[in-house]
């Protein structure tokens, strides 16, 4: 059986334990990792390893002893319950070996669980699989997870009161990061609202969501896009007072008015904009930003990184000149810039 679109998320969060043996392949080891610890897991238990009911092995090592996947899925384990053989990182070689251990399972067997990388449709390993009647084939693919298996990562995590809108940012949030850090950014939600029953919100999303800028800098730079000189010097100050250097203000300022720019451009408005941007931009923030791009206006943006650009070539130069007046002098003059202008 091949598993295709959703069937794969759904099957491998449930496999079979009728089926002889189950294939994980794809190119992003991450992927294939992720998919093959689900799968154990509910094959043979979260304790599977320590309970001593599952047995790992290279797939490359099937070449010189090929016996000893068949031994594997025919011992008797110490503790009751669904055992699971694991070859993992498996070549075409194997293809023979897994053969015959599919060839002679019965029911109570071991469950074999084989994961690879990615495979030709020529390869041995697809043909033995992929022409097996019970056995299962799931490729996986680089695109990121679905709706369906975000709301299981949530459920997971203990959060299921998931409105609309904060679900759509965490498929935009999906589009932007690998599946691993995605999960673990809803297991650091989980338990950010551990005991809270109350709806999770976007804003509580961009909270946890990896930055996109260092947050320390973050009132320096907002003050400096709206416009707001006198609260310039106490910020500026305090950024000074913790080591950051003149080029990384710089950076982290021209990164910003950068996203800006883009989102001015966006064709379906700054919000939009904000959204597609990698990492994308959440909640508080993201409406704060599009406001920010909103009343600048393209040409004023586009006069604002040309000259952050200036600034970052200088700070890089040799010159003499002092850097941090230097830097604090641009972003000034960024601050009190007319803008407006399309």
């Amino acid at each position: 059986m091949i598993l295709k679109g959703g069937e794969i998320a759904r099957y491998l969060a449930r496999p079979d334990p009728s089926r002889p043996a189950l294939l994980i392949y794809g190119q992003d080891p991450m992927r294939v990792s992720m998919k093959r610890v689900e799968a154990v897991a509910a094959l043979a238990g979260p304790d599977a390893e320590t309970d001593m009911r599952l047995t790992r092995m290279a797939g490359g090592d099937l070449r010189k002893d090929p016996a000893q996947l068949l031994d594997a899925i025919k011992e008797v384990g110490f503790f009751p319950g669904q055992r699971v053989v694991l070859v993992e990182d498996t070549p075409d070689s194997a293809a023979p070996a897994i053969g015959t251990a599919i060839g002679d399972w019965q029911a109570g067997d071991a469950a074999i669980v084989v994961t690879a990388g990615a495979l030709a449709k020529s390869s041995a390993l697809r043909k033995l699989f992929e022409g097996h009647k019970a056995a299962v084939t799931a490729p996986i693919y680089d695109d990121p997870p679905g709706e369906e298996e975000i709301a299981r990562w949530l459920a997971d995590a203990g959060l299921r009161e998931v409105p609309r809108d904060a679900m759509a940012d965490l498929l935009v949030l999906a589009r932007a990061l690998d599946p691993g850090d995605l999960r673990q950014t809803i297991e650091k939600i989980g338990l950010y609202k551990h005991g809270d029953p109350a709806p999770l919100t976007p804003a509580e999303i961009a909270l946890m969501a990896p930055a996109s800028i260092e947050a320390d800098l973050d009132d320096l730079i907002h003050a400096v896009a709206e416009g707001k000189p006198a609260e310039f010097g106490a910020l500026m100050r305090r950024i000074e007072g913790q080591g950051t250097s003149p080029v990384t203000l710089c950076i982290s300022a021209l990164r910003h008015f950068r996203a800006l720019h883009a989102a001015a451009a966006d064709p379906g408005g700054p919000v939009a904009g904000l959204m597609r941007q990698r990492p994308p931009v959440f909640g508080p923030r993201r409406d704060r930003m599009a406001r920010q791009a909103q009343t600048w206006g393209m040409r004023p943006l586009e006069e604002a990184v040309h000259h952050l650009l200036e600034t970052d070539l200088t700070l890089r130069s040799s010159s003499r000149a002092p850097q941090m007046p230097l830097i604090e002098r641009a972003l000034i003059r960024l601050a009190m810039m007319p803008r407006g202008r399309r």
